[in-house]
């Protein structure tokens, strides 16, 4: 980590400014990735697929996609049903809409007191 990354972090939050619950930093590391944002996309449609469908139209592994949708599950963006050593996945709609809104109110929330404006000139 650099040493700009390092300090700014806790410098750049307010004192009392919300930070997004459990749930939601589960659900945003889950989207971090470009490999499980490209799996999810199989999804998209409604369609369940279970690990080896995925792997073989994501050109993947089964256990590296079984790895990524298991971070996608968690995150609150697949559900997963068990048939016997089947299991199939399928986008959690609901789940999304209601960790969406919660990403909605965190970015939208009143966060206190405003910065006051820099001035020009001063170093």
């Amino acid at each position: 980590m650099s040493e700009r990354a390092g300090s700014g972090a806790a410098q750049g939050i307010r004192p009392g400014a919300a930070v997004p619950g459990d749930d939601l930093q589960v659900f945003l590391k889950a989207l971090t990735s470009g490999t499980r944002q490209r799996l999810f996309a199989h999804f998209l449609d409604g369609e369940e697929l279970t690990v080896g469908e995925v792997a073989e139209r994501a050109g993947l592994g089964p256990s590296t996609t079984s790895e990524h949708l298991a971070v996608l599950r968690r995150g609150g963006l697949l559900q997963s049903t068990r048939s016997g050593k089947l299991v199939r996945y399928r986008a959690d709609r609901e789940g999304i809409a209601e960790l969406l809104g919660q990403l909605h109110s965190y970015l939208l929330a009143p966060s206190g007191p405003q910065d006051p404006p820099l001035t020009q000139g001063c170093a």
